[in-house]
């Protein structure tokens, strides 16, 4: 354990991936109980893309996906909670999604950054810079004060829509708020996670506390706590065993799920 703190990569890795699985945690519950798992996924799948065209452009990445990943929340929700379209909302996003995907792996063959091309897809402890910790810091300590300032609103949009409509409350404007904070969780987790197995950090431990917790804080709160021990526990791991940090962050967090599911099933017993 000594060892594993005395890296400088290694600290600035375990403080953006705190921040991120926090954030995460935060989210997951909220947009697993609208049904907005896949606007979480899209997004990350957009953030590829434009890490890939800001970085052929020699342009700093993540100060440029930041921009084109709220723009992309935008659109994405309007798919998402849109009636009047001859196409799905989950099909337009997997169409954007995908291509997205295709249109950064294209970028990074084209330009020749295919060996940057794991880290920003199954993300990398060692490319977490100075400056990727400061801007993760930044936009953490954004989307923790306005989770909590909107929570009141964010509720009651999640559970009643027409109700909260009903009432005079700004649904539209809130569903924003929620997918805006989505895709910052998003782009501050890149660097640690990936883009492929980001959404991922955001769905699984909210799934998991659903499996015992019934009301609305305790799974946010037990969320919280699942999501920090899972990525501390799979950093450890994968250090000791020179594993991926994302994929091994995620199969700790499967392994949690399955242990809760497991639980679940013997106390309806």
């Amino acid at each position: 354990m000594i060892e594993f703190f005395s890296y400088g990569f290694i600290e600035r890795a375990m403080i953006v991936g705190a921040l991120v699985s926090l954030c995460a945690a935060l989210l997951g519950a909220i947009l697993v109980l609208k049904r907005y798992s896949m606007i979480g996924d899209g997004l990350s799948h957009v953030g590829f893309g434009a890490i890939a065209i800001g970085a052929a452009a020699n342009l700093t990445p993540m100060y440029f996906a930041l921009p084109m990943m709220i723009i992309s929340a935008f659109i994405l929700l309007k798919l998402s909670s849109s009636s009047n379209s001859k196409m799905s909302g989950d099909s337009a996003i997997a169409i954007i999604s995908s291509s997205a995907l295709a249109i950064g792996i294209t970028v990074c063959s084209v330009t020749g950054m295919n060996s940057d091309l794991n880290s920003y897809l199954f993300g990398s402890i060692l490319a977490t810079s100075k400056e990727d910790a400061i801007l993760a810091i930044i936009l953490a300590v954004i989307i923790i004060v306005s989770f909590f300032i909107f929570y009141n609103k964010i509720f009651a949009v999640t559970f009643d829509d027409d109700f909260a409509k009903a009432t005079g409350t700004p649904t539209n404007v809130y569903n924003m708020v929620i997918a805006v904070l989505t895709a910052l969780t998003i782009v501050i987790g890149m660097r640690v996670m990936g883009t492929l197995l980001i959404s991922a950090l955001i769905i699984f431990p909210s799934l998991t506390s659903m499996r015992l917790f019934r009301n609305f804080k305790g799974v946010i709160i037990s969320s919280v706590v699942i999501s920090l021990f899972c990525f501390f526990t799979g950093m450890i791991v994968s250090f000791n065993f020179d594993t991926p940090t994302g994929a091994t962050v995620v199969l700790v967090n499967l392994a949690m799920f399955i242990i809760f599911w497991i639980i679940s099933k013997i106390l309806k017993r």
